[in-house]
Order: structure tokens, then C-alpha cells, then sequence
């Protein structure tokens, strides 16, 4: 295993992809055209594997090392595997987690040039969700096209970096500048168009797409969008080129198909669905992933996603770490890498309860463990018998020390399971019926997937889910917005919560991304960097080298 890069045709070439449905980036980056998908070549063939979590610590649980560590266990077996992920956001990168292209040997590369510019898809969605901002204003200024009543203005603006200080600000100061109004700015992977992108299929639905979202209301409470203010043509062109996904490869030189990254509090926090069916279309078996536990990024996988594109994975693969249960089961996340086999037996509760909810969905599943060198001997012995009573396979894996030789358990794990339900693979089984009211969309979620007792409304909440309604958002799927550290909607509540409410303080509708956004808790859109930033870390080398965007560079 060697840090040579192949490349990237050589790459395409492992998967059957034509080399004129490819457009290299460079040397080992390319952008694949869209019409491979319609190519003779691409039969759909491969297996969705999806990839979720238990609810992770602060410093998260290893899930993207796991997807591309699985991936490279499987092309060593022979398969013709593809690990199809989201891209990672300049925000986090520079912030508390620093890359998203996994971790040690089990990385995607060119792992700088991915977390930072990569081939430009984040700064497009930026333009694009800008220059609608600028418009929105634009048409408040002058009254034209549309009479915008600037107090109903929802449209932020979006930047692809952690900065606190955007979070409310105040624009249209200055002679001829106005109308003055307050205003904040979310993060990209946060923007609605991240959403669009991830879930349209062609630039036309893409166009479309962009055309509904709803910027603000007339003065009458009509719906202003973006086709009105005739931004969505605008738009589009902006984003044509990050439409086709991103073709690059592990450090073992598997193919990853790398594309989108919405948030996974805000947004449905999975790839894009182009990129999804692209791997699909080329790959026997696709590895892909969904933001932060089980309750939050697979939930939203299955029944926005799955539900809208038409796909369903053939198996789940649900990450669990030992310092995550045992913080799970009552330690102090500074301790929770201590040994602690008895912290560790009542974390298991919580593992336990992501595995009904996987049962609930009907999906088959390997509980992964990411193993760290501190793990102990007791506490791999808890674990196996948990997974004995419960009757789930269990696969620890070191793909971060070892690569694809660590992750061989894992690899034929998956594998016996796709093979095992070949003849009848699990068909969708979603929460809620679109035709259900967006309330009990909400409660159906609550109570299924994180446990919960009931869900309350605030009084603002209620007014705006009576605003959803009447803006045309009663069938659209919910895409709740929750902490991911805990099954609850209170982050300080690790384990399996029990009798407990979710309180619904907001409700807002992604008219062009598909659904509408229950927000409970303080999730915020904008981060803020963390008293040592990895900014910090950061090294440039003479040979031009970048390092210091992954934890332990």
C-alpha cells in the first residue's frame, strides 16, 4: 500500500466508465458527465450498502473511515466496490473536526485538494445562493418584480466557513443601499441549494427545483420564490459543472464517487442522489453514508431520499465505537477512552435501541466497530456477547491502522449478508405516508426512531406549520432538525432517553429541496470556530505539501 496515486482515467477505467463521459481535474480528480448514466455500459447492477451510526461524541465515531476503509476491504476480495460519500465542508475542515476524507490509511486523495477547493462545488452553490440573496434584495429596493415584504424575508445568506459573528447582522446601511433590515448567514453545506443539488436529477428537475423556493410573502401572504424574481435560470448556470459528480480514489486506489454535503441537522445530510446512481450504475457494491446516528442522517436517507430517487439499500452497516458507548453509558466524554467495561454494558442500551429501529425499517444490518488501540479485552467480550443475544453480526475493523487488510471482516460480513438475502432483499418500509399531516409526520419520527413519548409545538411553531399548509407543504416529507448527540432533542442526554417530549420551536419550508424543516433545540446553521481551531494546524511544506487537515497529520 503506497501514496502513488492512479490516475484518475486509470480510475475511471477500473469501474467501465467511457473516457469521454470523463473530464479530468488535474491529474487525479475528474468530474463525470452526466450522460454515463444513460451509456449502454452502465447497467444498474451494484448493492447499496449504507453506512449510519450510533449517536457519536463531539469528535464523531470514524463512520466516513469506516465507508472507505468497507470499500477497499471489498475491492480486495475481488469486488468491484465504490464508495460513494459527500464532500466535506471548508467549515468543519478548519474548525473542530478538521478533513472529511476519513482518517490514517483509510483516506480518500488527494485528501488536501478534496477537503479544500476540490473541483469548485461548494463555491457554485455559494455564487448561486447568493446571487439570489442579491436579488431578493434587489427586489425589495426597487419594488420590481415583485412587491416583497422585506419583514417576511427568510432567504439568509451563506458562506463556507465557520464565523459566529455572520450569524445576525444588519445590511442595507447607507444612502440608496436599503431598505435596512436584520439578516444572518448560515453555512453552505446548510444552504437549500446544497439540498437541491444533492436530490435533483438532471438540471432540468435542478432548475426546477430552484425555481420553488420560497424567499418571502407579498404583504398579502402570497409565496415569493425564486422563478418569480427570475433568478432560477441564473442559478442553474452557476451550478451546471458541480452537477456531475466527482470522480476521485482511496489511498488503495478504489473508486470514490464524491458529491454534495448538506448539512445532516439541517438538511437531509446524505450525497447526492446523481452521484448515488452513478456508482449504482458501474459499481457491484456502493458504499455510502448518512450524516451523524442512525436517528438523524439514515432516517432522512430512507424517507427523503430512498423515498424520492427510488433507491433502498440491500443492507446498513451501524458504527459503534467503545468511547461512544461508554460516554452512552454514563462516562465523562474525557474518559470515555479509558478502560470501562461496566460504562460500556449500560451504553449498549443505546445501541440496542438503533438496532429496533433498523428492524422497524426491515433492513438487514452488521454492527461495525471501529477499533481503537485502547480498546480492551473485556470490552470486546461485552460485545460480541450483546451482539450474540441480540442476533446481529458483528465485525470489528482497523482500517484506520490498516487499510483495506484491517477492514476484511468487515468486507465478508457485508458481504454473507448482501449474498444471504440476494433472493429477497428488504423493500422500502418508510415512517409516515406523505398523505399524513405534517404534525404527525413529526410525531411518527419522534416516536419510532428516537423514542419519544409525544412532540409539543410552541405557538410559533404551530403559526408555521399553519404557513407550511398553506404555502403547499402538507404532503412533503420532514426533515427534522435535532442534536446528533443524543436520541433526544437535549444534548446532555446520552444513553436511551425515556420518557421524554420533542419540542418543535420553528418549522420552515425547503420548497425547492422537497420538505419541510421541524427545528427543535438550538441548532444552529452557523457554527463558530472552537477556541483552537485546526486552522491552526496547518503546515505548508516546501515541496508544496499540505498537512494538518486531518486529525493526527
Amino acid at each position: 500500500m503506497g501514496d502513488t496515486l492512479r490516475p484518475i482515467l486509470d480510475v475511471a477505467d477500473t469501474l467501465g466508465l467511457r473516457r469521454d463521459h470523463v473530464l479530468p481535474w488535474g491529474r487525479h480528480k475528474a468530474k463525470i458527465e452526466l450522460d454515463a448514466l444513460d451509456a449502454p455500459e452502465a447497467p444498474r447492477r451494484g448493492r447499496l450498502v449504507l453506512v449510519s451510526a450510533i449517536n457519536p461524541t463531539p469528535a464523531g465515531e470514524g463512520k466516513t473511515t469506516t465507508s472507505i476503509a468497507l470499500a477497499m476491504g471489498l475491492a480486495k476480495r475481488g469486488r468491484r466496490a465504490v464508495a460513494a460519500l459527500r464532500e466535506p465542508s471548508l467549515g468543519p475542515v478548519f474548525g473542530m473536526k478538521g478533513g472529511g476524507t476519513g482518517g490514517g490509511l483509510a483516506t480518500l486523495v488527494p485528501s488536501a485538494d478534496i477537503n479544500l477547493h476540490f473541483t469548485g462545488d461548494l463555491h457554485a452553490i455559494t455564487s448561486a445562493h447568493n446571487l439570489l440573496a442579491a436579488m431578493v434584495d434587489n427586489a425589495l429596493s426597487f419594488r420590481d418584480p415583485v412587491d416583497l415584504d422585506p419583514r417576511s424575508v427568510r432567504w439568509r445568506r451563506a458562506m463556507d466557513m465557520n464565523d459566529r459573528a455572520l450569524r445576525s447582522v444588519v445590511v442595507g446601511l447607507g444612502k440608496g443601499n436599503g431598505p435596512v433590515r436584520e439578516a444572518a448567514f448560515d453555512i453552505t453545506a446548510a444552504s437549500e441549494v446544497m439540498a437541491i443539488l444533492c436530490l435533483a436529477t438532471d438540471a432540468k428537475d435542478l432548475e426546477a427545483r430552484l425555481s420553488r423556493v420560497v424567499v418571502g410573502t407579498t404583504a398579502a401572504g402570497a409565496a415569493v420564490t425564486a422563478g418569480d424574481l427570475g433568478a432560477a435560470s441564473a442559478m442553474t448556470a452557476l451550478l451546471l459543472d458541480a452537477l456531475m459528480p466527482n470522480l476521485v480514489q482511496t489511498r488503495e486506489g478504489t473508486p470514490a464517487i464524491v458529491h454534495g454535503g448538506p448539512f445532516g441537522n439541517i438538511a437531509h445530510g446524505c450525497n447526492s442522489v446523481i452521484a448515488t446512481r452513478m456508482a449504482l450504475a458501474y459499481g457491484d457494491d456502493v458504499v455510502t453514508e448518512a450524516g451523524f446516528g442512525f436517528d438523524l442522517g439514515a432516517e432522512k436517507f430512507l424517507d427523503i431520499k430512498c423515498r424520492g430517487a427510488g433507491l433502498w439499500p440491500r443492507a446498513v452497516v451501524l458504527v459503534a465505537t467503545h468511547r461512544a458507548l461508554k460516554m452512552h453509558g454514563g462516562v465523562a466524554v474525557a474518559k470515555a477512552a479509558e478502560p470501562n467495561a461496566e460504562a460500556l454494558a449500560r451504553g449498549l442500551e443505546h445501541l440496542e435501541r438503533h438496532l429496533e429501529t433498523l428492524q422497524s425499517f426491515g433492513l438487514p444490518a452488521v454492527v461495525a466497530v471501529n477499533g481503537f488501540p485502547q480498546d480492551t479485552d473485556a470490552e470486546r467480550a461485552e460485545l460480541r456477547a450483546f451482539a450474540q443475544r441480540h442476533g446481529v453480526r458483528l465485525a470489528r475493523h482497523e482500517g484506520f491502522a490498516r487499510g483495506g487488510e484491517g477492514s476484511l471482516e468487515l468486507a465478508d460480513a457485508v458481504t454473507d449478508l448482501l449474498d444471504a438475502t440476494a433472493s429477497n432483499p428488504a423493500t422500502p418500509r418508510f415512517v409516515y405516508a406523505l398523505s399524513d399531516a405534517p404534525a404527525e409526520k413529526i410525531r411518527k419520527v419522534a416516536r419510532a426512531v428516537y423514542g419519544a413519548d409525544d412532540v409539543d409545538f410552541t405557538p410559533a411553531a404551530q403559526k408555521d406549520l399553519d404557513a407550511v399548509v398553506k404555502l403547499g407543504g402538507a404532503e412533503l416529507p420532514v426533515c427534522i432538525a435535532k442534536t446528533h448527540l443524543s436520541l433526544s432533542d437535549d444534548p446532555t442526554k446520552p444513553g436511551r432517553p425515556r420518557g421524554f417530549r420533542i419540542t418543535v420551536r420553528e418549522v420552515r419550508l425547503s420548497a425547492g429541496a422537497g420538505y419541510i424543516v421541524p427545528l427543535t433545540g438550538e441548532i444552529m446553521t452557523m457554527p463558530g470556530l472552537p477556541r483552537e481551531p485546526a486552522a491552526r494546524r496547518v503546515v505548508i511544506h516546501p515541496d508544496g505539501r499540505v498537512t494538518g487537515l486531518m486529525q493526527g497529520e
